[in-house]
């Protein structure tokens, strides 16, 4: 079974440390949320794992499948099994939905086999296809250029199609439910339910508890600080809804440096 380890993980960006000393286990099947204020390093955390070349490593260790994450290059991390989807997904004008998504299995299959001719395109369109009914997606989507007059339901949902996809053990997902509406948020957690039926582990950074009552988490873990502070049960994040996070701050303030 596939686990994305991390040891007191420090990290800064511009000269500043963001990341305090992360301490966190994600096994494969398995569902852990991150709650938390902003700017307290939720999507910072997110972005060292996937390997962004702005935020620095300053101390800590990071293993995924018992190898070191911190050492390896984003495609590799990628090839390993590890997938993030992004708050705010970029456009790719001029590139079709099917075309990215079949040159990111071809790269895949390639470092798994530098002979590999890559997947035939009748294979592929069947491939895709399927996950895209699976997803309750129109065939039409995939004739679209990637994320471009994209909705932001319709720009979440074509992360969900790329975990999909390419199958990864354990997803990222940055504040997916970022900018939807309770329609598209039921369909895109519908889709993250569907992948992690399927044994993917998933790491959900979310600010609100509506995401968690359509994708129930294992673990529900509050960041402050830079730092986990508090974990527990989907209770938890009940508690924060009609709590907010006053009392995390008071019962932690001597404990956990700010980072406001």
């Amino acid at each position: 079974m596939s686990e994305l380890d991390i040891r007191d993980l420090k990290v800064s960006i511009e000269g500043k440390q963001i990341l305090n000393g992360v301490n966190l286990n994600v096994k494969q099947g398995e569902v852990h949320a991150i709650m938390g204020p902003n700017g307290t390093g939720k999507s910072t955390l997110a972005y060292t794992l996937m390997g962004h070349p702005s935020y620095i490593v300053d101390s800590g260790k990071v293993t995924f499948k018992g190898k070191d994450l911190l050492d390896m290059p984003v495609d590799e991390r990628s090839r390993l099994g590890l997938f993030l989807a992004f708050q705010y997904p970029v456009s790719i004008p001029g590139v079709t939905v099917a075309n990215f998504l079949r040159t990111a299995v071809n790269a895949r299959r390639k470092a798994m086999n530098p002979e590999d001719k890559g997947i035939a395109i009748p294979e592929f369109r069947k491939l895709l296809m399927e996950k895209m009914a699976v997803l309750k997606m129109d065939s039409s989507f995939a004739g679209r250029y990637l994320n471009e007059g994209f909705s932001g339901g319709e720009k979440k949902r074509a992360e969900v199609l790329q975990m999909a996809v390419l199958q990864p053990e354990i997803a990222i997902l940055d504040e997916t439910d970022s900018g939807l509406d309770i329609d598209a948020l039921r369909i895109v957690s519908e889709g993250v339910n569907l992948l992690r039926s399927q044994n993917i582990g998933v790491l959900l950074i979310t600010h609100y508890q509506r995401m968690l009552n359509y994708v129930k988490p294992d673990v529900v873990h509050i960041m402050m600080g830079g730092a986990i502070v508090e974990s527990g049960g989907a209770d938890l994040a009940l508690h924060l809804e009609e709590q907010g996070y006053d009392w995390v701050r008071e019962k932690y303030e001597n404990g956990v440096p700010s980072i406001s």
